[in-house]
């Protein structure tokens, strides 16, 4: 059998720079790990997540270093012993007891490297050196020339975590190191050398194809013995080849469907490699295998061409949210992390996470906790905001990674679609790069529409490839079109209001959001400015987009007032994000009939951050996390304009039939009914949006700054205000508040006596690490709510102080 010995320990880090005097000559190194955190580990450097201290970091990124340690060996004749390395970031030079091994070149790639002649018996020394990727940098745009880039640095020149060298929601942070696991592999006559697993459904049967094949070191016969669900396949390697393809049939399995229709069963598959004759165990791999088909319909029909995913031969609408690597630093993010992250996810009613182009692929962890949860998974290869060259030695890399990382991920049930690119194809029809662009010189395309879909035809022919988001599916449209293909929707947000979502009904938006401050507590944490203003250094330096904060103020025009107290514009802030987004996600939903997707931008965050993420870093949900859960409700009541008037909107995602009387009224803000409503034996068929027009007597405003709608449906409630919070006569917030100890926390019971908008409690400010249950509550005249807030520390009424604990909108517009 194939042995695997771990080398992760007895590290040491050094800078090959002399001039840095201030570095002792060597340092413990963790592995997998990277420079900044082990710097950080050793006190060298201070935390480049707190205040400004990113800007101390920028020197990391400009210099060498060497990683090395020390490790037993034997040399064996009767075995291959190989070096594997499964991701080194990223120019780096590998020397074994004095000699070279290699050199490479990408952060996305496993190396291996055959070290049978070089091992001595005892203590080998191994030393890994990296190069500055600045440096390497300047190198390739001296071999290239220069290519556009939406973001400094050189990253689209070279296979490395383009955000990195920072973005519009994370630092500057240029790493090195080896930031996976690193071990030595024996083994003798034969081993697996790629394993290509895919599952589907065909018919009511369960399909695995496995196609494999094997490094050998002697002739010996092999085969390989396939079993999943008691179905058992026997492949043997014929003389003169190396791989075998075959495929086994599961009867009738149960069906892995994505969490909110169905349950996730996953059925263990082991492939074993054995000698022919003597039918010794040489080598294994194992996953788990749940079955489902996917296709991405992209047929012409009377809108223009559609973009729905359809699993299971059910066409659905994805409720969406864009995934960064959840740390600058990801050695250190761990698998229960992962499995943390896409629960919040599932909770906040999301159905697919886009793993986006700027970062990673997301270690197996990731994955493996995808399927488990039912979280389809959108995959974007990783090129992001910039134009990339096609030539070597980044043509080769790009296609070893692609390679590798497909087969990788390629078995995992929740992955339904690879994708070309970010936003590059759009940059390049829009973003002003065709000047600089020459004809002749290569910008990406040939990736996007030649390189990758061929790979993934060839590799993994079960599951769709898309060039590009946003792409309009031919370069003869332009790419951000509404009519066909993804879109992304950002003049909302960068350039005017939150209003204007209404103007489009995309087939599928895959990219919008609003931008906001991470809690309270999480700002406290990571900044110690004194006072904290919105422009103190290091709450503004915690905030990365070109004019944010004016942007922040300027979305707040003519739905809040302008906050006058940090308090407030925390508030604020986030409360606008919240609506915006839930604005955006109602009325795409609204039209499900044109519209099959809705993906936030974006859902988790890097470092503590001004951005647009509704989990930040520290995990701690936004109130964003909760209007997401509520938009993204599988059954869903919103009001809408519709012809001149209003509707109430059922939007149901069950599998079963959604049937209930709509009631409604038009009251003042004080509770009294001003006109009332029913309808009777209404009906929203599974997977269906249906509208229902309110009596013209309910629907005309009137300038009513005072009255409001509530329509009903089961226990769903859905408002509607004829003018912003801005000029609604909002009340001065009164209620009556209990709190009752409970096993895991409290209870807090709000009674409301005037109308509440709004209402939050947040409980990050009470205890950093508690949770509450819901937020964004609006009560009428006499209606209770309770929060359940999970936490271990002592709350009283006298906590729950209003203006900070205790947040809505009418405080906003009574206090500014």
């Amino acid at each position: 059998m194939i042995e695997k010995t771990k080398l992760n320990r007895g590290w040491t880090l050094s800078c090959n720079v002399t001039g840095r005097r201030d570095l002792p000559a060597e340092i413990p190194a963790q592995v997998p790990g990277c420079v900044h955190l082990d710097l950080l580990a050793n006190r060298l450097i201070p935390d480049p997540y707190l205040d400004v201290n990113e800007i101390t970091s920028d020197w990391i990124g400009k210099e060498d270093w060497t990683y090395r340690c020390s490790f037993d060996g034997s040399p064996d004749a009767g075995k291959v012993q190989e070096l594997v390395f499964e991701g080194l970031d990223t120019v780096a030079t590998i020397v074994l007891n004095g000699e070279e091994l290699g050199r490479t070149f990408n952060m996305h790639r496993t190396y291996r490297f055959d070290v049978s002649e070089r091992l001595k018996e005892g203590a080998n020394e191994l030393v890994v050196t990296f190069r500055s990727a600045y440096a390497y940098g300047a190198e390739m745009e001296a071999h290239y020339g220069y290519r556009p880039n939406n973001y400094p640095g050189p990253g689209n020149l070279m296979r490395k975590m383009a955000c990195n060298f920072g973005w519009d929601w994370g630092p500057t942070l240029v790493t090195a190191g080896i930031w996976k696991p690193v071990r030595l592999e024996s083994w003798e006559r034969v081993r697996l050398a790629e394993t290509r697993v895919s599952a589907t459904l065909a018919g009511a049967d369960g399909r695995v194809t496995v196609r494999a094949s094997v490094e050998r070191h002697d002739g010996v016969p092999a085969k390989l013995v396939a079993t999943i669900a008691g179905v058992r396949h026997v492949a043997e390697f014929t003389e003169g080849t190396d791989a075998v393809e075959f495929q086994l049939t599961v009867a009738s399995p149960q069906i892995w469907w994505p969490h909110h229709l169905g349950a996730q069963p996953l059925y263990p598959l082991l492939i074993e490699l054995r000698d022919a004759v003597s039918d010794d165990l040489l080598d294994s791999y194992s996953k788990e295998i749940g079955f489902r088909s996917v296709r991405l319909d992209t047929a012409p029909d009377e809108h223009g061409s559609a973009f729905t995913f359809v699993i299971n031969d059910v066409p659905l609408f994805l409720c969406g949210a864009n995934w960064i690597p959840d740390d600058c630093f990801p050695s250190r993010v761990t698998a229960e992390r992962y499995v943390s992250r896409i629960e919040e996810a599932k909770a906040a009613n999301i159905n697919l996470l886009r793993v986006w182009g700027g970062g990673i692929f997301e270690r197996d962890d990731f994955y493996e906790a995808c399927d488990r949860a039912g979280m389809l998974v959108w995959q974007d290869f990783l090129f992001a905001c910039a134009s990339y060259p096609e030539e070597e030695p980044l043509r080769g890399e790009v296609e070893a990674e692609v390679r590798d990382n497909v087969v990788r991920l390629m078995p995992h049930a929740s992955l339904i679609v690879w994708n070309g690119n970010n936003e590059n194809i759009w940059g390049f029809d829009e973003w002003g790069w065709r000047p600089i662009i020459k004809d002749g010189v290569s910008w990406g395309l040939g990736y996007y529409l030649d390189v990758l879909p061929k790979l993934c035809a060839e590799l993994d022919p079960d599951r769709p490839y898309y060039p590009g988001s946003p792409y309009s599916g031919t370069m003869e449209i332009e790419p951000n079109a509404d009519e066909h293909g993804c879109k992304h929707i950002w003049d909302v947000w960068n350039d005017v209001g939150y209003e204007v979502y209404r103007n489009y009904i995309p087939r599928f938006c895959s990219e919008f959001g609003w931008q906001a401050p991470p809690n309270w507590a999480t700002i406290e944490e990571s900044v110690h400015d004194a006072p904290l203003t919105p422009v103190s250094n290091g709450v503004f330096h915690h905030q990365k987009a070109t004019q944010g904060n004016d942007k922040l103020i300027r979305g707040l025009a003519g739905h809040l007032p302008v906050p006058q107290t940090m308090d407030a514009w925390h508030f604020a802030t986030q409360l606008n994000q919240a609506r915006a987004i839930r604005f955006a996600i109602e009325h795409m939903r609204s039209h499900r009939d044109v519209c099959k997707g809705a993906v936030v931008w974006q859902f988790n965050d890097c470092w503590p951050v001004t951005s647009w993420a509704a989990l930040d870093s520290a995990g701690r949900r936004k109130p964003l996390w909760y209007a997401m859960q509520q938009a993204f409700d599988p059954r869903l009541l919103t009001i809408q304009p519709r012809d001149n008037g209003l509707a109430a909107v059922a939007v149901n995602e069950r599998t079963l039939f959604w049937r209930a009387k709509i009631s409604g009224q038009r009251l003042k803000l004080d509770g009294t009914v001003i006109a009332e409503f029913e309808f009777w034996r209404l009906l929203c068929d599974r997977f269906e949006a249906k509208a229902f027009p309110l009596p013209a007597d309910i629907a005309t405003p009137d300038d009513a700054d005072d009255e409001l709608i509530v329509v009903q449906m089961l226990d769903r409630r859905a408002f509607h205000y004829f003018v912003e919070d801005i000029d609604l006569k909002l009340p001065k917030p009164e209620f009556t508040v209990s709190v009752i100890k409970t096993d895991e926390g409290y209870h807090v019971r709000f009674t409301a006596v005037s109308f509440l908008k709004d209402l939050c409690l947040m409980v990050d400010r009470l205890d950093p690490d508690a949770v509450v249950d819901s937020m964004l509550v609006t009560l009428l005249p006499g209606e209770s709510h309770v929060f359940r807030v999970t936490t271990a520390r002592s709350i009283s009424a006298a906590d729950i102080t209003p203006g900070t604990v205790l947040r809505c909108a009418n405080d906003l517009v009574t206090q500014g």
